[in-house]
């Protein structure tokens, strides 16, 4: 997001906007790292000889604390200010990479998930600070910028992401799994250092001391949306994350470089789709506040536009299902698919980004952020267990088939949102 897309907002705000650039970039700095160990992980330990339920356990504790820590998280994050939750965040992962750089005989599988159980805390305690921050920096009625802003900031997070992932591969060819892991820790320790003097504004304080039991929505939208990204990320992720990186090392005898290079390039397209989201729905662009704002106020999208993309998206998994089952062109059909899978699953992912920022209240903004991206992070669970549980007993083409019926889900849910 460059300095450019800020101009135009009230001089007031102009704190809140550095404080956010910080955090953003903050943002970027660990996702790089939360990419490159997850592919590090998934290398590295079916290098070792890890089943593929094995490497989906390694990251168990991961999503499961994720679902705690995006509910507890926007409840911090309201007390505290989101400054502190992303400077925990980013603390908690350098410990978690401090505890992998160890001999390869102490990585058990309960070590590695409890080092990653620190990762996903501070995975989601980051996004939790950074999503939540937008909503705070926008005036009231300007939907299109909005969706504008939550759309780059969402697929810049994901573009780097994918950088992640290839750097992930790229760093265990060449320092192996230890010096990958301690060159990530350092930098990110500088990262922090920097941080901790550069934040210093409680953005996103609520002023009224929320209550612990106020963690849940109260908000029926919001209560919808959130199962329907549990759906969304669920489709997602039962191929995504251990049967694909497996299937493409073991069907087709590609190597590191190339099982992270694809899935870098799914990422970074992804990210970069999401970025793109409101040129692709035409949204956004049409006109313009009348009060000197300079803001380019254009039609947001609604829970209509979710309904209709997650349709769209419905078919295409199934579609690769049926091309690996006659054993059509099996390599062309499931990379071609994926990518056109991609394409389609960005706009979805950027339609409800937006979505929950605009429907999530202004005080205390992080507890109905928390609270969805709990439901995001419980949909990545079911969908990181089944996808290692499901592929090694029935194969690739079992996980696709339900994620089809992980979308049609979804879909059928967005058919109850404000249209």
């Amino acid at each position: 997001m460059g300095l450019s897309s800020l101009k135009g907002l009230s001089p007031a705000l102009s704190n809140q906007v550095k404080q956010y650039l910080v955090i953003t970039g903050n943002y970027w700095a660990f996702t790089l790292t939360d990419g490159a160990l997850r592919m590090l992980v998934v290398l590295y330990f079916h290098q070792l000889g890890y089943s593929p339920f094995n490497i989906a356990m390694l990251f168990l504790f991961y999503e499961i604390f994720g679902v705690i820590t995006n509910l507890i998280g926007g409840w911090l994050g309201a007390r505290l200010g989101l400054n502190k939750t992303m400077n925990i965040g980013l603390a908690l992962q350098i410990i978690a990479l401090a505890m992998l750089a160890v001999p390869a005989e102490m990585l058990t599988v309960i070590y590695v998930m409890v080092a990653q159980a620190l990762s996903g805390i501070a995975k989601d305690l980051n996004k939790m600070s950074a999503k939540s921050s937008i909503k705070l920096l926008v005036p009231e009625g300007a939907e299109g910028k909005l969706y504008q802003w939550v759309a780059i900031l969402t697929g810049s997070k994901n573009a780097l992401k994918g950088v992640g992932f290839f750097l992930g591969g790229l760093l265990l060819t060449l320092l192996e799994f230890n010096g990958a892991i301690i060159l990530m820790a350092s930098l990110l320790t500088i990262v922090w250092l920097f941080s901790l003097f550069a934040l210093k504004e409680d953005l996103g304080k609520a002023k009224n001391k929320p209550k612990f039991k106020d963690i849940f929505s109260k908000s029926a939208s919001i209560n919808i949306l959130s199962a329907a990204r549990l759906f969304l990320f669920g489709a997602r992720d039962v191929w995504f994350v251990v049967a694909l990186p497996v299937f493409l090392a073991v069907s087709f005898d590609w190597d590191h470089w190339a099982v992270s290079g694809f899935m870098a390039s799914w990422i970074i397209g992804y990210g970069l789709g999401q970025s793109a989201a409101p040129l692709v729905t035409n949204r956004g662009t049409s006109k313009t506040t009348g009060k000197g704002s300079g803001i380019q106020q254009g039609n947001a999208p609604t829970g209509r536009d979710a309904f209709l993309w997650a349709s769209y998206l419905t078919l295409i998994p199934a579609a690769i299902a049926l091309a690996l089952h006659f054993n059509f062109h099996v390599q062309a059909s499931l990379i071609i698919g994926l990518l056109i899978f991609g394409a389609v699953f960005a706009i979805n992912s950027s339609l409800h980004s937006y979505l929950i920022v605009s429907y999530a209240g202004s005080d205390g903004v992080s507890l109905d952020v928390g609270f969805y991206y709990m439901a995001n992070a419980m949909g990545r669970l079911i969908g990181t267990v089944l996808s290692g549980w499901v592929y090694q007993n029935y194969g690739l083409e079992a996980c696709l088939w339900i994620s089809s019926v992980f979308v049609a889900m979804a879909t059928l849910l967005s058919l109850k949102l404000k249209q």
